[in-house]
């Protein structure tokens, strides 16, 4: 994404599979999506601009194809690099077996050297900490 960014001058996303990197100039809205859970599509986190770049990964264990130990429904992570948050939201969705388990994870994202905010969504439950903002959304749920 880095390199991009340097090649084109530009803003920049690059998506795989829940983990991006985003370079933006302007504020911009991205979507949590958490597959069965209510609220998947219905929150968004407002980021600042970002010209630096940041990385916004989500880790699942209900949702997808790669392994995880945990139950979480989303664990997604903002940090100022794109490999730091694809790990913290990998690591701290392996410890989600439950919505009970939410204010332990935000725990650990808060105690993170590294880690800008991030959203645990469990089910109908959800937790957020950092510096960030959730924006509700009315994204139409698929059929």
């Amino acid at each position: 994404g880095r390199r991009l960014a340097e090649a084109t001058g530009g803003e920049v996303i690059v998506e795989n599979g829940g983990d991006c990197f985003i370079r933006c100039f302007e504020e911009c809205v991205v979507t949590i999506w958490a597959g069965a859970s209510p609220l998947s599509g219905r929150v968004g986190v407002r980021l600042a601009a970002a010209p630096e770049g940041l990385g916004v990964c989500t880790s699942s264990g209900t949702l997808g194809h790669s392994t995880s130990l945990g139950r979480a429904d989303a664990v997604t992570v903002i940090a100022q690099d794109a490999a730091l948050a694809d790990a913290w939201a990998t690591s701290i969705g392996n410890r989600v077996a439950s919505a009970r388990d939410i204010p332990k994870a935000l725990a650990t994202m808060e105690e993170a050297s590294g880690i800008v905010g991030g959203v645990v969504v469990v089910g109908k439950r959800m937790g957020a900490w950092g510096r960030l903002e959730l924006v509700p959304l009315k994204t139409p749920r698929p059929s």
